[in-house]
Parts: structure tokens; C-alpha cells; sequence
């Protein structure tokens, strides 16, 4: 892992795999970080450029100076895809970043080879109360404020069907994330711009994916069935919007397949990225 310099911004990345492959770019959720993908890399890098990194303001990477949204976390990774030289890359999204590859895809579908979406945000409203709560005036900076060793284990339980995969490392870093400076105004930027108490708001949905609804990339979306933070009903949403797309749902698994069935997701990955000519 290192960082880079993007555009002033201090940013850092995982890289594996030959620089001449090519690019499959691999985003996570919000409030989280490039480790929830550290597993693929491995699965990956034997065909593939594998780059895992913190999208500007999430993880330790260093916020851009504009209001974190949508459109600024995807013009945000693609400077960074520019600032590594990547040509059309494969982009794989889990929760939030789901949306933010949607979003890279909408604003310059030329670059994206094909499109993975995972427990995606952007297809139905209902959302974990605890993102919800944060709408709450006053309520949700106080509660990103008190990541500590006693609400860190409950964070990282609501994410995992196997709950032997809260482990102490992964605790240790979701505290480290929380006492960034700027982690708590950079997850509310954002979680005010998806939704609010009601849950994920509507318009933005509708909006994007009529953006993206004619660009038939190579698809796939995966869900886990025992996902508490977006539900697996969104992914007969997702089928609706995405009707070309191959789609897989997880048994026993919760918000990161790519992580609780590792394997298996690489296995059904592989296909979908061969669809695009090397």
C-alpha cells in the first residue's frame, strides 16, 4: 500500500498484479476503506491490475475541497485511475461505492469495461436505522464522534453473517478511520446527500439509473441474503434496472460477499471481465 498525490489530495492505494493487465478498480461503502477488498487481490492479480484505494475523504486518504457527493467521489477516482496511468478499467462497487461506479459510468461510459455492483446502494430506500439516525440534527456527528473500542465491535457485527470475521484488526481500523479529521463531515456530506431519516431517497435513485440505463456494459451484481444495512429485496430492483446483467445472491452472507465468500466471488467475477477482449 502507498499514497499518491491527486490533484493536492494525499491518497492511498493497493496495487498488485502487472501494470500491463488490465485495471480492475475496486471501491467500498461509506465510512469504510480499501481493506474490504484486500482478499480479491490475491483471487485477481494472477490476470488482472488490481487497485484497491480509499475514495477521497473515506479510510486515511485525505478529503477533496469540495462538498463530498456523488458526482465529486467519481470525478474524485477518476483523477486518481488518471494519476495511475489506467486505461478503460473494470470498476467493482460495494454499498456506497456501488453508486459511485454507477456515477463514473454515467459521466464517461467510454472508460468503464465492465460494471460489478455489490450490496449496491441506489435501488431501494430501505437502509440500516443506524445510517438513518444520522439525519437527526446534532444526533449524527455525536454518534461518529463515539467510535471507540465499545461501538466499533457493533459497527463491524452489523456487516458480517459469520461473525468470527470481527476481528480485532478489523476493529483497530474502523477506530482508526473514525479519528480522521475529517471523517465525521465527509460521511455526513454524503449520507445527507443519499437520504435521511426515512432512508435513501428517492430522486437521486430514479436519476441515476435513468443515466445509466443505456449503457450495457458487461454486468454483475451480487447481494448476500443476510445483508441488515441494504436489503437483498434491492436486488430484484437492481434486475430490473440493469435486465441484461447476471446476478447472484450469496446464501448465509451479509453486506460484503467479497469478503464472507471470497472465493466464490472471484470464481463468478472471472467471466464477466472476460466478456472484454484483453
Amino acid at each position: 500500500m502507498k499514497f499518491i498525490d491527486v490533484r493536492g489530495t494525499r491518497i492511498r492505494i493497493h496495487e498488485s498484479g502487472s501494470v500491463s493487465a488490465p485495471p480492475v478498480v475496486l471501491l467500498h461503502g461509506i465510512g469504510r476503506s480499501l481493506e474490504d477488498w484486500s482478499l480479491q487481490h490475491s483471487l485477481l492479480d494472477d490476470e488482472y491490475r488490481v487497485i484497491s484505494l480509499d475514495m477521497p475523504g473515506f479510510g486515511l486518504s485525505q478529503r477533496l475541497p469540495a462538498p463530498t457527493t456523488l458526482d465529486s467521489l467519481a470525478d474524485g477516482v477518476w483523477s486518481i485511475v488518471d494519476r495511475l496511468d489506467a486505461g478503460p478499467v473494470h470498476l467493482m462497487g460495494n454499498s456506497l461505492g456501488g453508486a459511485v461506479s454507477m456515477t463514473m459510468l454515467a459521466s464517461q461510459p467510454e472508460r468503464v469495461s465492465t460494471l460489478t455492483l455489490v450490496n449496491s446502494a441506489g435501488f431501494g430506500k430501505e437502509v440500516t436505522i443506524a445510517l438513518r439516525l444520522l439525519a437527526v440534527p446534532g444526533l449524527g456527528r455525536r454518534l461518529l464522534s463515539r467510535v471507540d473500542a465499545r461501538t466499533a465491535p457493533r459497527m463491524e457485527r452489523q456487516i458480517f453473517a459469520d461473525l468470527a470475521l470481527v476481528t480485532p484488526e478489523r476493529v483497530e481500523m474502523a477506530i482508526r478511520i473514525a479519528r480522521q479529521p475529517d471523517f465525521a463531515a465527509v460521511y455526513l456530506e454524503i449520507a445527507k446527500e443519499l437520504g435521511g431519516l426515512r432512508g435513501v431517497a428517492a430522486p437521486w435513485r430514479s436519476a441515476l439509473l435513468q443515466r445509466v440505463s443505456g449503457h450495457l456494459k458487461p454486468t454483475m451484481i451480487m447481494w448476500g441474503d443476510r445483508d441488515v444495512i441494504l436489503p437483498s429485496a434491492h436486488l430484484a430492483a437492481a434486475r430490473v434496472a440493469f435486465p441484461h446483467a447476471q446476478s447472484h445472491l450469496f446464501g448465509d452472507t451479509g453486506h460484503m460477499p467479497q469478503i464472507e465468500r471470497a472465493e466464490e466471488f472471484a470464481r463468478l467475477v472471472r467471466p464477466v471481465l472476460a466478456r472484454v477482449p484483453v
